[in-house]
């Protein structure tokens, strides 16, 4: 028995399935997970001493790689001088001005501590301006796992089977609409049902949790059209996209300014973190200085703070990195289509940037119906022959590989050949 096995063994008496977020267990893939001990640039070394390329980068924070040395020192530094005050910091209000001076239309910002919680407090705010109850959503997009957002989501509650969730009562969820990602008249009908009643659209830019879904032409010009019309506030989750496709996230990359936007743990390099910002009209709507209560003892805690702001500056200080990062995956997915194309093989190739996804399925995946066509049993023997040949890949078919720049062209071509292997084999 491996270490890994081992550990899990243990993990599985004293954590729920032996695992702190569902997908790690690897069970929609049929193995047990490999315990991570260390991650420098591209790759990863398990507690059995096996060494991966990964392409899940903590599910995308890590875009210079793992443990960058200006990151590292700057998180050594900050600790120096203590973990946690509860109290405000220098930190946070640099890092506040860092965002709002570089994304034009968030005007004020609150720090969080992950994507779930920037989310969640959206949406209240989003609420609190409009006096307005109901929020829509798009099937197969996630957006955390709070209460009133389970339903129809993507990512790990895809791969999982489970519709909703058990423990939430129906309530909570009462007024959660679900559109089509997509479909424009999909949304247009609940407004039409509802055109008083609508506080918030909420969306992923670039559906990167029911595997990598881009916008389709007009799709997110649509959804600010809508809401412009109606008055209602239009969110861009950019957990997984913000500072990653642009520095002004998917905002700058298709040139749409939502109302609020989500970000997460990319703005802690990788540390629990996470925020939501906007217009001023709406933010100065939560407390202390309106209404809408949220707070947090942990929001710009001073080691993460210190932690993102050493990645953004190097991140704004350097544009050339998303130039050649996004070519880059331009490339590499692009090549990854043609290899799935050449073999015959039934494989939907999808990208953005540098998020891309590979699907099981001969189906174009343009929203969550789609997605579900693919084959999941086939994803998982992909897994294990890539695990198997020293590639890390996400244990589920609906997530998405990130490209970092510590990945090199041997890196990248090695990937591919391992890739067409799989695809070509008897």
């Amino acid at each position: 028995m491996t270490i890994s096995e081992q550990l899990f063994r243990r993990a599985e008496a004293v954590i729920p399935g032996g695992v702190n977020s569902p997908v790690r267990a690897f069970g929609s893939v049929g193995l047990t997970p490999r315990m991570i001990a260390s991650a420098d640039g591209a790759h990863m070394t398990d507690e059995d001493g096996r060494e991966y390329l990964d392409f899940v980068g903590s599910w995308g924070p890590m875009i210079l790689g793992h443990n960058h040395p200006t990151v590292r020192e700057a998180v050594i530094r900050a600790c120096e001088n203590g973990l946690s005050y509860g109290a405000a910091t220098k930190r946070e209000v640099e890092m506040a001005e860092l965002i709002c001076g570089s994304v034009p239309n968030v005007d004020m910002i609150r720090m969080v501590n992950s994507g779930t919680e920037a989310v969640m407090s959206a949406i209240r705010a989003a609420r609190g301006y409009t006096g307005r109850d109901r929020i829509i959503k798009f099937a197969g997009c996630y957006h955390g796992h709070a209460d009133a957002l389970l339903v129809q989501a993507g990512s790990g509650v895809m791969t999982a089977g489970i519709p909703d969730s058990a423990g939430v009562p129906e309530g909570c969820a009462k007024d959660t609409l679900s559109a089509v990602y997509n479909d424009e008249m999909s949304v247009q009908r609940l407004f039409d049902a509802f055109p008083k009643e609508i506080a918030a659209v909420i969306v992923e830019p670039v559906g990167a949790n029911m595997g990598v879904v881009p916008p389709q032409k007009g799709f997110l010009e649509a959804l600010r059209r809508i809401c412009t019309k109606y008055g209602s506030v239009l969110i861009f989750d950019e957990v997984i996209t913000g500072f990653r496709l642009a520095f002004g996230g998917a905002q700058a990359y298709f040139g749409i300014d939502a109302d609020l936007i989500t970000y997460g743990k990319i703005i802690g390099a990788g540390m629990p973190v996470g925020a939501y910002g906007g217009k001023r009209e709406i933010m100065e709507c939560v407390a202390p200085k309106g209404p809408v209560y949220q707070a947090g003892t942990l929001s710009g805690n001073p080691v993460a703070m210190a932690a993102g702001l050493a990645q953004l500056t190097l991140l704004k200080e350097n544009p050339e990195l998303y130039t050649d990062l996004n070519r880059t995956g331009a490339w590499f997915f692009g090549e990854l289509g043609k290899i799935a194309e050449q073999s015959g093989f039934p494989a939907a190739v999808n990208s953005c940037g540098s998020l891309g996804c590979v699907f099981f399925t001969d189906t174009d995946v343009v929203n969550y119906e789609t997605a579900k066509t693919s084959d999941t049993e086939q994803y998982a023997a992909y897994f294990r022959y890539m695990l198997d040949h020293g590639i890390y890949l996400a244990p589920a078919q609906f997530e998405a590989m990130f490209l970092s720049a510590a990945h090199t062209e041997e890196d990248l071509r090695t990937a591919l050949d391992l890739i067409g292997d799989y695809f070509r084999r008897d």
